[in-house]
């Protein structure tokens, strides 16, 4: 079988990326539904059709299909997750209630304190204390434990979530609990603190047993609905699905543990960005947008590697619900195509964060949309080509989005050319706040990074963003409008393992340290031995552990100089790599101060993606520029004739100058006046902007 698959299923479209057996890609788009499959059924059909195969052909063929999703991370914003246990230390029932510190605003007294991940009415104590260095305190009283899970079924209970304290040193008592669940509640999922996230933070642990729990259920029956609906329609070879890493593991891994599946999608849009960096520019240093229809998400390279982190917040930070588990830094705000502009109490024009999604979607949709949205203002800018969206498969409604415009017009008192271009400003302005929170509030100048923008509408403000941000270039993929999906045909299977053993260079545990990591390599060979089981082989992995300095408050991940911490030269040597961290981050370090290790990680990579970069299928064999279309386009203020290219059309080292619209089937790429594009050796477009 010679075909690779991979899907992003989004809060509007659901994109597909298809790899022939020479490494060409194929993209297909098409609207979400609330039974997945139909959309990617969709947006398969259109790849298929582009490569001259029915469906049914593509999959009988197909080796590897890779899924991701947003349904664990919209279940959880949404309230729509399973009724869930949480199982805690008796003395000790408030620690999803209280929470971890902080406050954004710290004088906004109107904000009320957030609710709890699960009810406090759905939280019990168990009679039971291990301290910290792992002795029992208090015995497990498996009498009150026994007659407390038998006492869930009445309370509708769906899923269970245990988190005792300490547990990350001494699992005793959770691991016999679990025990217990699966004799008393043999068809209730659970999760363990201490098999999800051993760490030592108590809030983020049970936050994080929390979430996966909650979440087992409602996965459960997602994976499994996707996996027959694909055998059915003929689909013979391994399904995996995209994970919170950066990665892709099996489904069944991946039902036994879904909070990996939370941000999955965004996560791959790094591992695009990285691989296209590297290949067109041999970039190190790379921001990578993505832009879709309901959200924009901001990730950074730094020296080729992906950036982690364990603050992933769901909902706003402090406020939402913190997943405390490693995974790819990806930054979110409400603000993509579907966005909807509306002017608050004060007069002032908003966009976002609310958006109409896939239904109704936006007014030029013709699905029922009212709310004027980024997409109506780019149709009525003359951005989009109403006869040419998605390849022209769905027609836009001009006179819809100008209707819903003219009402936003009216109460703005401007212009309908000047409320549109205000929507998009306002849209944009949103996006550069989010790249400079990741990069310059974190000690990176953006202008010494490359832009790379991804997502079905990045082409619509890049320009203005980058010129923002003072960069000069960005790379536009022709797979832009599907960039987590073609990501996802770029990565490997990625694992991380987690293990709790405090240490102070000052005074360093050494042989605790080392036993931690041997556990962790012990594990690391386990799930290798599976994967070899399956004909993977080429594995990898490199071990990590989450320091700061003395007194400080949160941690910076750093990779270990080695594999064992034996010597003083190998103190001295991870004290190094500390300092080098710190002072990328921070612009500071202090060599010589005591550290800090809390966390050990070791994170696996399992090679299955392609490493090599085709150019998209191009329509172009003459090496010469296929004439235009034309149609009025809308900058800085006045209507211009605007040459209107067709993705595929402009042979390598092709140069646009701008104004002038390149149209992709899943895209559109905006080069405002002053601006040129250059079509790269491998068929994307370098886009250069004036400041």
């Amino acid at each position: 079988m010679s075909h690779r698959i991979t899907v992003d299923t989004g809060g509007t479209f659901t994109d597909v990326v298809v790899a022939d057996a020479e490494g060409r890609l194929f993209v297909g788009k098409s609207p979400t539904s609330e039974r997945a499959f139909e959309g990617v059924r969709g947006a398969l059909e259109v790849a298929a059709e582009e490569m001259g195969v029915d469906l049914a052909s593509l999959l009988a063929d197909t080796s590897v299909f890779i899924y991701s999703t947003t349904r664990a991370t919209n279940a959880i914003l949404e309230g729509r997750i399973a009724r869930t246990a949480m199982l805690l230390t008796e003395g000790f029932p408030d620690v999803l209630v209280l929470r971890e510190g902080g406050k954004l605003h710290g004088f906004d007294l109107r904000t009320p304190f957030p609710e709890p991940y699960i009810p406090r009415r759905l939280t019990w104590e168990v009679p039971e204390r291990i301290d910290s260095e792992g002795e029992v305190v208090a015995a497990l009283d498996e009498a009150a434990t026994r007659r407390l899970l038998e006492s869930l079924p009445g309370h509708g209970i769906e899923a269970v979530a245990v988190c005792l304290l300490w547990a990350n040193v001494n699992p005793a008592h959770e691991t016999r609990i679990g025990e217990l669940i699966e004799e008393i509640l043999p068809d209730v999922p659970y999760t363990l603190s201490h098999q999800i996230n051993p760490i030592v933070r108590e809030y983020r642990r049970a936050s994080s047993a929390a979430i996966d729990a909650s979440l087992k259920p409602l996965m459960g029956r997602h994976l499994r609905e996707i996996a027959e609906d694909l055998r059915a329609a003929g689909f013979t070879g391994e399904l995996m699905a995209a994970t919170s890493f950066g990665g892709a593991m099996h489904v069944e891994d991946l039902s036994e543990r879904p909070i990996y599946s939370v941000r999955s999608g965004p996560a791959m849009a790094p591992v695009a960005g990285r691989t296209y960096a590297t290949h067109e520019l041999g970039a190190e240093d790379v921001i990578v947008c993505d832009t879709g229809g309901t959200s924009f998400d901001v990730s950074l390279i730094r020296d080729g590697a992906i950036s982690f982190t364990r603050d992933t917040w769901l909902g706003p930070q402090f406020t939402g619900h913190l997943t405390g588990s490693s995974s790819v830094d990806v930054r979110s705000i409400g603000a993509g195509g579907g966005s909807i502009a509306w002017v608050d109490p004060g007069g002032l024009l908003r966009v976002g964060p609310q958006s109409a999604g896939a239904e109704p979607g936006p007014a030029c949709y013709r699905r029922g949309g009212e709310r004027p949205t980024v997409t109506d203002a780019a149709v009525v800018l003359g951005y989009i080509g109403p006869d040419t969206f998605l390849g022209g498969r769905m027609k836009l409604d001009v006179e819809a989005a100008r209707e819903v415009l003219g009402r936003l017009a009216a109460q703005l008192e401007l212009r309908l050319e000047q409320a549109a271009e205000a929507v998009l400003a306002v849209a944009n302005e949103h996006m550069v706040r989010a790249i400079q929170e990741i990069t310059i509030n974190e000690g990176v100048d953006p202008r010494e990074s490359l832009v790379v923008a991804g997502g079905g509408a990045a082409g619509l403000g890049i320009a203005p963003i980058v010129r923002e941000l003072g960069c000069e270039q960005v790379l536009v993929p022709r797979t832009a409008g599907a960039l987590s999906a073609t990501g996802a045909q770029f990565s490997d299977i990625v694992a991380e393992f987690t293990a709790s053993s405090f240490a102070d260079t000052g005074q360093f545990d050494h042989a605790g340290v080392n036993a931690a990591l041997a556990g962790l390599e012990a594990q690391v060979e386990d799930f290798a031995q599976g994967l070899r089981a399956k004909g993977i082989g080429g594995m990898h992995s490199e071990l990590f552990t989450d320091a700061r300095y003395a007194y400080q408050v949160w941690e910076l991940e750093v990779p270990l100089p080695g594999t064992r911490i034996e010597s003083a030269e190998d103190l001295a040597a991870l004290s190094q790599a500390f300092d080098a961290v710190h002072e990328r981050v921070f612009s500071v370090s202090e060599p010589g101060a005591r550290i800090e290790c809390l966390t050990w990680k070791a994170r696996l990579h399992a090679p299955i993606g392609s490493t090599v970069v085709e150019a998209l299928e191009s329509g172009n064999g003459n090496g010469r520029a296929a004439e235009p279309a034309r149609r009025d386009v809308f900058f800085e203020g006045a209507w211009h004739d605007t040459p209107v290219h067709r993705g595929g059309q402009l042979p390598k080292g092709a140069v646009v100058q701008g104004p002038a619209i390149i149209e992709e089937p899943t895209s559109t790429l905006v080069v405002p006046l002053a601006s040129r594009v250059t079509v790269s050796d491998l068929d994307n477009y370098l886009l250069e902007v004036t400041r």
